[in-house]
């Protein structure tokens, strides 16, 4: 049987993954999983998209602080399972650039178990389309209550808010101008350095 190779990794064609799998692939590299499918999270995001994760996560620690609320930023392995499965069992973990976390329950020492309850996600040429389709569909199935992409060269955003059992219609923003979350009143994020 021909292996598809990515790293130090062979992989098998069509073959479903579980966490118990990828706990067991080289630390150096990163993953995500949706249903199964290894996706690679290398070569490593572009310096743009690192200092923005910096500048926001700085921003969101420093709003959050003595509020119950956690804000962790990737990478973070965020598990998304479909029922009561195992934690080795389950086939869905992705690493969202960053996310806030109000529900103490659902910290594991391995990261999040559950959708969190705000994702922001930083669009990479490599990533962008999963993010926004795939991953949106992810994060709205599993309860995530606000969703933001922003695209590191423009800090457009796109934001998406649970309304009833899943995401209304799409608005959109500026990082440069502040983006005011509607879950959390009150943080405003905003960029006002170069990147």
């Amino acid at each position: 049987m021909k292996h598809e190779t990515h790293g130090s990794l062979a992989l098998e064609p069509g073959k479903r993954y579980t966490y118990g799998d990828y706990r067991l692939w080289p630390e150096d590299e990163r993953w995500e999983l949706i249903g199964g499918v290894p996706y690679a999270m290398s070569p490593g995001p572009l310096r743009r998209h690192q200092r923005l994760v910096s500048l926001l996560i700085t921003q969101l620690v420093n709003w959050f602080e003595g509020k119950p609320c956690m804000p962790l930023v990737s990478p973070l392995d965020v598990f998304l399972p479909e029922g009561a499965e195992e934690r080795d069992d389950i086939d869905t973990v992705v690493q969202p650039d960053l996310v806030v976390v109000c529900d103490e329950a659902k910290l594991i020492d391995e990261g999040v178990m559950g959708g969190p309850d705000f994702v922001i996600e930083i669009l990479s040429p490599s990533t962008a389309w999963r993010d926004q389709t795939e991953k949106r569909d992810l994060y709205e199935r599993h309860g995530v209550r606000e969703f933001w992409t922003i695209n590191p060269e423009t800090l457009d955003a796109t934001i998406w808010l649970r309304q009833g059992e899943g995401f209304g219609v799409p608005c959109s923003g500026s990082l440069r101008v502040g983006l005011e979350s509607t879950l959390f009143p009150g943080l405003v994020l905003k960029i006002r350095v170069r990147l």
